[in-house]
């Protein structure tokens, strides 16, 4: 039974699938695995038309969990590949999935959010932004490939190497949402927006889905195990962990 993914049915066959791993929904193991058996779940519903996902509370998500022991190689390989498959899952998810943008995603958080369909955001006084290269984090073949693919070369360029947090109103310039709504229409406007995409005939979408990540899927899964290793290795050397020491005693959660 997943403990870190809440998962909720509405009318028109939409299932809201809510990270919920507080205080930041970051992502481990365990919300990966949780995340995968609840795409898994939902591709396997017939019930089920389209898929919603946002965060709890005040996160969206704030990516890779800093707080986490720190990993020996094999360990940080079974999450390399973990993260791998779970993306590949959300990327090349069969029905409709919506990114309901409700607080900070950040980092591999925003990765997820890019990995949906359509991403929708809420107005609101929080953060975006691809700060991996700022705390000395390597972008894994499957977040590279999920940026490229959904974002002008110009926007991803900024974000991968700026590094920079953004205000949430310059979510739609950056391309990271299609929109933008006001917090007292933002739910029911994603729920009908995938209520209607869920009515589609579901083969029609799940053709012209598959052959719109097609390239993108191939690349990723063309990954040699030595090229994961040479992207687990930036995050070894000693400026990357220096960079994120300073991250967590800013954020407080220690070494």
């Amino acid at each position: 039974m997943s403990t870190t993914i809440r998962c909720g049915d509405h009318e028109g066959g939409t299932r809201l699938l809510t990270l919920d791993r507080p205080p930041a929904n970051a992502i481990n193991e365990e919300l990966l695995a949780d995340l995968a058996a609840s795409l898994d779940a939902a591709r396997d519903d017939d019930a089920v038309r389209s898929v919603v996902l946002t965060g709890a509370g005040r996160f969206f998500s704030g990516g890779f969990d800093f707080a986490a022991p720190r990993r020996d190689d094999e360990v940080a390989g079974d999450m390399y590949r973990l993260y791998r498959e779970t993306h590949l899952r959300l990327l090349t998810f069969p029905k409709p999935t919506i990114a309901m943008l409700n607080g900070h995603a950040t980092a591999g958080g925003l990765v997820l959010m890019l990995a949906c369909d359509y991403r929708l955001g809420v107005e609101g006084d929080y953060k975006v932004g691809l700060n991996e290269v700022a705390v000395g984090a390597s972008f894994p073949r499957a977040a590279f490939e999920i940026v490229k693919l959904r974002l002008p070369h110009s926007r991803a360029t900024e974000l991968i190497l700026g590094a920079a947090l953004y205000p949430a109103g310059q979510a739609l310039r950056l391309g990271i949402v299609d929109e933008l709504f006001a917090p007292d229409k933002f739910s029911e406007t994603i729920l009908r927006r995938a209520a209607r995409l869920g009515s589609f005939p579901r083969e029609a979408y799940a053709h012209a889905k598959a052959n719109f990540v097609a390239e993108a899927t191939a690349r990723i899964q063309a990954e040699t195990p030595e090229e994961a290793l040479k992207t687990i290795s930036v995050w070894l050397t000693p400026e990357s962990r220096a960079a994120r020491s300073k991250q967590r005693v800013r954020l407080g959660v220690g070494e």
